[in-house]
């Protein structure tokens, strides 16, 4: 397997102690395990408790202004483009595949917009 298979980028978006949302980028391990034999070994995280999943589906030109995560959760695309700003200026767009944990549940919080043309598509782990 590759050498660098034991990482796995993450975006976290945070709040500071001043009240405005922080993009971090992080790096979470994953070891080699035998997930399910006998299917080759595979990587995998240590395990997070998760109470509910939903899908979300924003409609082609969907935003929302700056606001507060209703709660800390786990964002991954499935399709289409999201634009996220920070409060604190700072744009990141995230495509398919692609996982952001969303902590600002505090604070100024940050804008989400769909963008290219697309409804967005994501699964949500709360």
């Amino acid at each position: 397997m590759a050498a660098d298979s034991g990482k796995l980028n993450v975006t976290r978006l945070y709040t500071d102690s001043a009240g405005e949302s922080h993009f971090l980028d992080e790096t979470a391990q994953v070891q080699e395990v035998d997930f399910a034999p006998p299917a080759p070994p595979m990587f995998m995280s240590a395990p997070t408790e998760v109470k509910q999943m939903v899908y979300l589906k924003l409609p082609t030109g969907w935003y929302g202004d700056l606001h507060p995560a209703p709660r800390r959760q786990q964002m991954t695309l499935l399709s289409g483009a999201l634009e996220v700003r920070a409060s604190d200026g700072e744009v990141r767009q995230f495509r398919p595949g692609e996982t952001v944990l969303v902590e600002d549940t505090t604070g100024k919080g940050h804008a989400s917009k769909s963008v290219n043309g697309e409804s967005v598509v994501l699964v949500v782990q709360l």
